[in-house]
């Protein structure tokens, strides 16, 4: 998933950033209300995490704003005082979730979790593909029975596919939301992490799901064997 983090305080903002690129998230962050929304505009994110209170433009505003546009993106908000008006004023400007500050790390990643899950249609809890099951809460991935271990980066990007099943996606679209707005490395990276994953969840089990289309990108197609 590619979050976007809006938050003026710099180390909640940097302390945000790595824990959840920690989680294998891909994080972009802006520390005013205009360049939140600037990106926002620019690029296509799976969740979106927004103070309340930010300079140049207020994060319930920034949210009215995205919903106006017909962006409907889920969005958590974050204020540093909770009670009843706060909570209404996040959730009636279009949010989807409020979180008062301070916040557990735990609790976010779980409502972020629930937010991907509900995204723009519902989503399950746990993602199937065939015989392919991936568990986002606890970082968790099988192969029937068998549990496949799998690196931070290499999970975040079989979640991506498997939020995408039978799609196929590109070798930018991946970079841009398994990896980052500003990730300037290789692109290659992208046939790495294929490579890798093909390795750990098609070839010791005589399968093929992980497809490249030539010329196009990517696809995870679970009825191939």
């Amino acid at each position: 998933m590619r979050i976007l983090v809006v938050e003026d305080d710099k180390q909640l903002a940097a302390a945000l950033r790595r824990g959840l690129e920690g989680e294998g998230y891909a994080v972009d962050v802006a520390l005013d209300g205009s360049e939140g929304e600037w990106l926002a505009q620019e690029n296509d994110y799976d969740a979106l995490v927004l103070d309340v209170m930010l300079p140049g433009l207020a994060g319930d505003e920034l949210c009215s704003r995205r919903r106006e546009a017909g962006d409907w993106t889920p969005i958590l908000m974050l204020t540093a005082r909770s009670g009843p008006e706060q909570e209404a004023r996040a959730l009636d400007s279009g949010a989807d979730d409020f979180l008062a500050k301070p916040f557990s790390f735990m609790v976010l990643l779980a409502r972020l979790r629930a937010l991907a899950r509900r995204g723009r249609h519902e989503r399950p809890t746990v993602l199937e593909a065939g015989d392919l099951r991936l568990d986002p809460a606890t970082h968790q991935a099988w192969r029937g029975e068998t549990r496949v271990d799998l690196t931070p980066r290499q999970f975040s990007m079989l979640e991506f596919l498997m939020r995408r099943v039978g799609d196929v996606v590109s070798k930018q679209v991946i970079l841009e939301h398994v990896w980052d707005f500003s990730f300037d490395g290789d692109p290659n990276i992208v046939e790495v992490y294929v490579r890798q994953l093909r390795q750990r969840i098609d070839e010791p089990f005589g399968r093929a799901s992980l497809q490249t289309v030539r010329l196009v990108g990517y696809r995870l197609d679970p009825e191939s064997g």
